[in-house]
């Protein structure tokens, strides 16, 4: 079935059905019933428009590249949802590498992305160092390199909220995990919670702050800091964790301790990961808008595309987050960690 043959079905000229079958903004000035009817032959008939053929006229690939640490369930899973929505409509399709914080992939993939003729680079918790010569667009990045788009959270506000919670519940040793050196979060986070801290008046033992190790986001480093602050600087009431995965295996070494969540130590994570809600208990949390952020950068990537390369382009796009209250968290009370410890 070619497009001459699928338009004398239809008794239409190819040129309306393409630019129905394209979705391309021409199509709106063909009345809904047609297109109807033309998407409904084009099922019948199994047409599918040749890409290739419409790439090569317009020199274009509608392919974009997506790089993140890893593929798992959590932080990045829920971007590329927001980002996959986004460019579905628009008419793109995109690749998928996972660098796993390896130096040598964070040099290559760009390269090879290219390669393969990609518009434009999504870079999920992926450091930008280079300029490149496609449009940028960085989720939880902020990277002063030129031609970068950084979509970020308003952190200031994150940490207050989390750290005005529990001090509303008369939390006062408040431990803090924060995130993996590789992490672009991390700095940002911590001068966030220091400066949240500063407002409200929360002292914040530098003993009870420790940072996750090792290459990925998983429960087990949560589990083993807070069994090391456990051993080592007892005496909180509190966790704040760096993300949710780090909260559930903070609460996983509270309860080997015979600790109980939230009666003896309240756990507060950070992301709103689809888990977070079915944990037991079901985890307090920042929740960062992810699905909305990963449609932001696809919506922005296309925009900057559109607008070709002599466009000035937006350095940041903020995002604002929330505090979800479950059953994590509850009243201070004492230094029970301390006393069972």
């Amino acid at each position: 079935m070619t497009l001459r043959v699928l338009a004398d079905h239809l008794g239409l000229s190819p040129a309306s059905v393409s630019l129905v079958l394209n979705q391309a903004p021409g199509a709106a000035a063909i009345p809904r019933a047609t297109q109807e009817r033309i998407v409904a032959a084009a099922r019948k008939f199994n047409y599918r428009p040749n890409t290739l053929a419409r790439s090569l006229r317009r020199q274009r690939s509608f392919t974009i590249g997506v790089l993140v640490p890893e593929i798992s369930e959590g932080y990045a899973t829920l971007v590329l949802r927001g980002i996959e929505d986004r460019l579905l409509q628009e008419g793109f399709l995109y690749f998928v590498a996972s660098h796993r914080h390896r130096r040598d992939l964070l040099d290559e993939y760009p390269r090879l992305l290219l390669d393969r003729a990609v518009e434009g680079l999504i870079a999920i918790d992926t450091p930008c160092q280079r300029a490149l010569p496609v449009p940028v667009v960085a989720v939880s990045g902020r990277q002063n390199t030129p031609g970068v788009t950084n979509v970020i959270l308003n952190h200031d506000r994150a940490a207050t909220m989390a750290l005005k919670h529990l001090q509303s519940l008369g939390h006062q040793r408040i431990a803090v995990i924060k995130g993996q050196t590789f992490s672009s979060d991390t700095d940002i986070r911590w001068r966030a919670i220091r400066k949240a801290a500063t407002r409200l008046g929360v002292v914040l033992d530098r003993q009870l702050v420790v940072q996750l190790e090792g290459d990925g986001p998983l429960p087990e480093a949560g589990y083993d800091i807070t069994r090391q602050l456990l051993r080592t600087r007892p005496g909180f009431t509190a966790i704040f964790a760096f993300n949710d995965l780090s909260a559930f295996g903070a609460i996983g070494a509270l309860r080997d301790a015979r600790l109980r969540v939230p009666d003896d130590v309240s756990v507060v994570g950070f992301d709103d990961i689809l888990s977070a809600s079915s944990h037991n208990p079901p985890l307090t949390t920042v929740r960062q808008p992810l699905r909305q952020m990963g449609e932001i950068a696809a919506e922005t990537m296309v925009q900057r595309i559109a607008a070709g390369r002599a466009a000035k382009a937006p350095r940041l796009v903020h995002v604002e987050p929330e505090l979800i209250v479950r059953a994590s968290t509850a009243k201070a009370a004492g230094t029970v960690a301390r006393k069972r410890a």
